[in-house]
C-alpha cells in the first residue's frame, strides 16, 4: 500500500525516517539531512507556493520518501561494497587463523588508530574542559550564551570529524552530514535542538572518555610493540661488537643463556601476531563504543 506524499517537510522526514526503520543510523543520519536540505533550498526558491505543493512538485524528481530510502539503501551497499578492503583468505586451521591476521588491513589501521588516540584524546579533553569552564565562567556575562552555543557546535563539527577517523581506520559507518539541516529553519529553533538532543551531551561524554581510552590504547599498542620487536631482535646480541642487554628474571640472557635467545624470538613474532589480533578486537569494539555516543539518540529509537 503507497503511503500518502506528505504535505510538509517534517512530515516528510518522519515517513523517510520511517521508511528507513532498521537501516545504520548513520545513514538515517545522512538522508535525513539530504532530504531537508534540499526541500528547504526548494522552498527558499518558490516563495510563491507552498510547501504542499513544493513538495509535490518535487516528489518526480528526487523522489517520494519511500524511494528515496530505496535508492539510499542501493547505494549504500555498493558503495561500502567499492570501499571495503577484500576480505582475507578464510583459513580453517588454527595456526592459518592466528597468523592470517597479518593480511587484514583493519588490523594495522586499528594499531595505528591506538597509537593516535593519544593525540587525539588529549586534544577533545582540553578541548572539552577549556571550553566547559569558559562556557561556566561568562554565564553571567552577556557574551556566556553565545559562547556556549559555539562551543557545542564545535563539539558536533569535531564529532563529524572524529566519525571519519573511526570510519576509515575502524570500518564502522559514520555520519558524513551533520544531524541537522540549517536552511530555512530560524536560529533558536537549532539552538534548541542542539540543547534538547542527547547526542550533543553523549559527544561530551566521549570527547572526555577519549584521553583515557587513548592513554591506555597508546600504552597497549607501544609497550606490546615494543617487547615484540626487542624479542624479536634479540638474537642480534650474539653479533661480534653488538652491545644489547636483555635481562629476564634477573638473567642476562645473552652472557648467562644464549641458548634462549631462538626461543625469544619465537616468542616475539607470536606476540607480536597476537598484538595485531588484540587491535583489530579493540577496533571493533571502540567503533561500537564511538557509534553509540556520536550516533544514537532518542531520535532513532
Amino acid at each position: 500500500m503507497t503511503t500518502a506524499l506528505p504535505t510538509n517537510i517534517p512530515d516528510y522526514l518522519a515517513q523517510l525516517r520511517q521508511s528507513l526503520a532498521g537501516a545504520d543510523p548513520a545513514l538515517v543520519q545522512d538522508a535525513l539531512y539530504d532530504a531537508e536540505e534540499y526541500l528547504r533550498s526548494e522552498l527558499a526558491e518558490n516563495l510563491d507556493k507552498s510547501e504542499a505543493e513544493v513538495i509535490a512538485a518535487v516528489a518526480s524528481s528526487y523522489g517520494a520518501p519511500e524511494e528515496v530510502a530505496d535508492i539510499y539503501r542501493d547505494t549504500e551497499v555498493k558503495v561500502q561494497t567499492a570501499l571495503r578492503a577484500p576480505p582475507p583468505r578464510p583459513r580453517q586451521s588454527l595456526a592459518g587463523r592466528f597468523f592470517g591476521v597479518a593480511a587484514d588491513p583493519r588490523a594495522y589501521a586499528a594499531l595505528f588508530y591506538m597509537v593516535l588516540s593519544l593525540a587525539t584524546g588529549l586534544f577533545y579533553f582540553v578541548w572539552v574542559a577549556v571550553g566547559t569552564s569558559l562556557s561556566a565562567g561568562l554565564s553571567m556575562l552577556i557574551i556566556g550564551i553565545p559562547f556556549l552555543v559555539l562551543f557545542l557546535g564545535s563539539i558536533r563539527m569535531l564529532s563529524l570529524l572524529e566519525g571519519r577517523i573511526v570510519e576509515v581506520m575502524l570500518g564502522e559507518r559514520m555520519p558524513r552530514r551533520p544531524l541537522y539541516g540549517n536552511r530555512g529553519r530560524p536560529l533558536m529553533e537549532r539552538v534548541k535542538d542542539m540543547f534538547l538532543d542527547p547526542r550533543t551531551w553523549s559527544t561530551v561524554v566521549y570527547f572526555l572518555a577519549m584521553l583515557p581510552l587513548g592513554i591506555v590504547y597508546f600504552a597497549l599498542a607501544s609497550s606490546l610493540v615494543a617487547i615484540s620487536l626487542t624479542l624479536i631482535l634479540a638474537p642480534l646480541a650474539l653479533l661480534p661488537g653488538v652491545h644489547f642487554s636483555l635481562w629476564i628474571f634477573g638473567i642476562d640472557v645473552p652472557a648467562q643463556a644464549p641458548w634462549l635467545l631462538p626461543l625469544l624470538t619465537v616468542a616475539g613474532v607470536a606476540l607480536l601476531f597476537a598484538t595485531l589480533h588484540l587491535a583489530r578486537g579493540i577496533g571493533r569494539l571502540h567503533g561500537l563504543f564511538a557509534k553509540h555516543l556520536l550516533v544514537k539518540s532518542a531520535q532513532y529509537t
